[in-house]
């Protein structure tokens, strides 16, 4: 069966990804940092690699659900569109974070725009769909 959403699919499978070097990033951390398992305290870049793990993990967690639901009630373009900024966003977050913490800014507030736009839209695609506007 093929998906009505592979533009969407994409941009997940990249979400994953991104999730996935989040969680590398960390490990390879905890080695270059001598920050042994289950600390997640210790050295000063470490801890904030730790930091753009648990926030990225934090956001996808609310940013898939409303993709998805806006790839099945708006459109699969603009789904993709926005899922895209918000990793764009928050590939430019785990970069400044990881370098310097007051370089995160610009990417966080790319990314949450990116979020309210995919929410916004899923919200009223599932509005239009419940009140019977086509």
């Amino acid at each position: 069966m093929l998906s009505s959403s592979p533009l969407t699919a994409g941009v997940t499978l990249l979400i994953a990804l991104l999730m996935f070097g989040t969680c590398f990033a960390v490990g390879k951390g905890r080695h270059r940092y001598g920050v042994a398992a289950p600390a997640v305290t210790g050295h000063p870049v470490f801890e904030r690699l730790y930091r753009v793990q648990m926030n990225t993990l934090e956001w996808a967690t609310m940013t898939l659900p409303c993709l998805w639901i806006c790839a099945a009630y708006v459109s699969d373009v603009a789904a993709a569109a926005l899922g895209g900024v918000w990793l764009v966003g928050r590939v430019w977050y785990a970069v400044g974070y990881a370098k310097a913490p007051g370089l995160r800014a610009k990417g966080f507030t790319v990314a949450a725009l990116a979020f309210g736009g995919l929410g916004l839209l899923a919200a009223g695609g599932v509005i239009a769909q419940l009140v019977g506007v086509k």
